[in-house]
């Protein structure tokens, strides 16, 4: 039997054949059935009580919303970063839409309660871009992330439409909230920020905590560490240290 983790590729690779199939391969019947072929298996091992037939068909049937918004992120990739020749480099060679792709895919599972595969995806994407996102994360159209090395988005984070993000950002919680009498952590409740429409947030940027809105077109400036809502338009950033010089 195949591990988990093989298994894992192969969805991927299947699905990006369907999604990108200029680059991965030709858009056929066989894509597809490929894919709902080794979904189905995967679900069925990892959930036997659930009807896999039945959440494969529908995953299918949101794969062109799924398309339609990866499509705005390399829009929004290709149009935002003047190192982009073209929508195909965006495609081929940028580590932010791979792992915003993977997300879109496990986000969607995620949201039908399949168990395990969704993080098994981001762990993919994450193990091969250093690009965390958690799949219940909810992220909007033309969502682009620039070099993104050290990104890390939580479960329970909101993105709007048109954000920009870079190296390095946090998007996380603050200290967790734990059962007075157990002990134990408390689960599904809301522990990471919402930023909103037409957001940049600049290198190394930290936001936490689940109360906390960034309002829409703000920029957050590099190194920022932040756990305060900023009202729309708004511009955050650090005093820049003032150098010493000396001649040698």
């Amino acid at each position: 039997m195949m591990p988990l983790p093989e298994r894992t590729k192969v969805i991927l690779s299947h699905a990006f054949a369907v999604i990108h199939p200029c680059v991965y391969g030709g858009l056929s019947t066989e894509s597809e059935g490929s894919l709902s072929l080794a979904l189905e298996c995967a679900i069925a091992m990892l959930s036997p009580d659930a009807n896999a037939k039945s959440i494969v068909a529908q995953f299918m049937a949101e794969l062109p919303e799924i398309k339609r918004l990866v499509a705005t992120d390399v829009d929004a990739a290709y149009e935002g970063d003047p190192a982009a020749t073209s929508p195909m480099e965006v495609v081929m060679a940028y580590p932010g839409l791979y792992a915003v792709t993977v997300h879109r895919l496990a986000h969607c599972l995620y949201r039908m309660k399949v168990p395990i595969l969704p993080r098994m995806m981001s762990e993919e994407a994450h193990s091969r871009t250093g690009i965390d996102i958690h799949p219940g994360a909810t992220i909007g159209e033309r969502f682009f992330i620039d070099h993104g090395t050290g990104v890390v988005i939580g479960e329970t984070a909101i993105i709007g439409r048109n954000v920009k993000i870079y190296q390095g950002v946090t998007l996380g919680a603050l200290s967790f909230a734990k059962d007075p009498e157990t002990g134990a952590l408390i689960k599904g409740v809301k522990r990471h920020p919402k930023v909103e429409d037409n957001v940049v947030i600049y290198a190394g940027a930290t936001i936490l905590g689940g109360e906390t809105v960034i309002g829409h077109d703000s920029v957050i400036g590099g190194n920022v560490w932040l756990k305060d809502s900023i009202p729309p338009n708004s511009c955050v950033y650090n005093r820049s240290p003032a150098p010493e010089i000396k001649t040698r």
